[in-house]
């Protein structure tokens, strides 16, 4: 058994000791005996949601609930290396939807490398390579010419070509995280190297190979969270949206021009602030949502329509807790939460620049 940790979880304004305890053993609470985290009991599960929960709970010391959400995956991967878009309360006998989505099925390599800095399991290392291999192999089978993703492939093996800006920046950020794990173990993949640094430069310099969705504040800050953008570029990015997306003293907009944000996508921003070293301003936007926490369960909220002074939907998911924990774990200096989302460490791949 392992034991909750929560020195790094304690932020002024945010977590105590004692509410963080609360939103890990809610997490927990929703998870199933098999490993499965879905949003809440009787709603769906994805993999990326499922993953970032996983992650939490690695960021909080209960790694043997988060190796047993990565056993779930490595069960239930379908053949040609993807998982289905969700599950009803995390049953894998009950696909509810039959898409494919890459970002998803990516994203299994951040948690694997997560679970590895924070254990050093090199064990659940060599169980989980072949599943980031089919995964990643998958997902790049959907890569464009022009370096992005597809951003989803159907049942019956057709894939879209049309791709969306936050599904390959997260895409991105997983293809580091794969390159990482083949490093550790001696496997070199020059086909990654030149796919992540593809997909770099289509993020960086060609806006128009994928999907216009500016009014989503992911499509904002997602580039710069996922790695793609850096250094000037992601500060001025993050410093042309913020009086668009930023509603002070409450959160994050989802989506413009709706009066509605959201805990996700706040958490996330901070998380994006820290890694560029604003962690003031990452610990005001963590502050600003705390109207967002239900004190019985340790859950947050998922919105709050502003305008109406209403929680909606009303709902209590494990993945805006994840978000909420591992930004939390960021700023508390957790070694495999830092490494994983400030990125320095992570491999970059082929030149963004040098590619068409």
């Amino acid at each position: 058994m392992t034991t909750p940790r929560t020195e790094h979880l304690v932020l002024p304004g945010v977590l105590t000791a004692e509410q963080a305890l609360a939103t890990v053993a809610g997490i927990r609470a929703v998870q199933r005996e098999d490993g499965a985290i879905p949003w809440f009991r009787g709603h769906h599960l994805d993999p990326w949601d499922h993953t970032e929960a996983a992650m939490a709970l690695d960021a909080a010391g209960e790694h043997d609930a988060a190796e047993r959400a990565y056993a779930w995956l490595a069960r239930h991967q379908n053949d040609d290396g993807s998982w289905y878009a969700a599950y009803a309360d995390g049953d894998f006998a009950d696909v509810t939807d039959r898409g494919r989505e890459t970002n998803f099925v990516a994203y299994v390599a951040v948690g694997v490398w997560h679970h590895y800095l924070s254990t050093g399991d090199d064990t659940f290392l060599d169980r989980m390579w072949p599943v980031v291999h089919a995964a990643i192999e998958y997902v790049l089978r959907l890569q464009q010419p022009g370096g992005q993703i597809g951003w989803k492939g159907e049942d019956d093996g057709t894939s879209t070509t049309d791709a969306l800006l936050t599904g390959s920046s997260s895409v991105h950020h997983a293809l580091r995280c794969a390159l990482a794990i083949a490093e550790q173990r001696e496997e070199a993949q020059p086909d990654w190297e030149l796919a992540v640094g593809a997909l770099r430069h289509a993020i960086r310099r060609h806006p128009e190979r994928f999907l216009d969705k500016g009014r989503y504040s992911m499509d904002w800050y997602y580039p710069v969270l996922g790695g793609a953008l850096t250094g000037a570029e992601a500060k001025s990015r993050l410093e042309e949206g913020w009086d668009r997306f930023v509603v002070p003293g409450l959160g994050v907009r989802c989506v413009v021009p709706n009066p509605w944000v959201t805990g996700g996508e706040s958490a996330e921003l901070a998380l994006t602030l820290w890694a560029l070293g604003e962690s003031d301003r990452a610990l005001q936007i963590l502050q600003s949502i705390q109207h967002l926490r239900d004190p019985d369960s340790g859950l947050y909220w998922t919105g709050y329509v502003y305008q109406d002074r209403a929680v909606w939907p009303e709902e209590l998911t494990t993945w805006t807790a994840g978000s909420l924990l591992l930004a939390v774990a960021a700023l508390g200096g957790h070694e495999a939460t830092c490494t994983i989302f400030e990125g320095t460490h992570l491999p970059s791949g082929l030149d963004p620049d040098c590619c068409g």
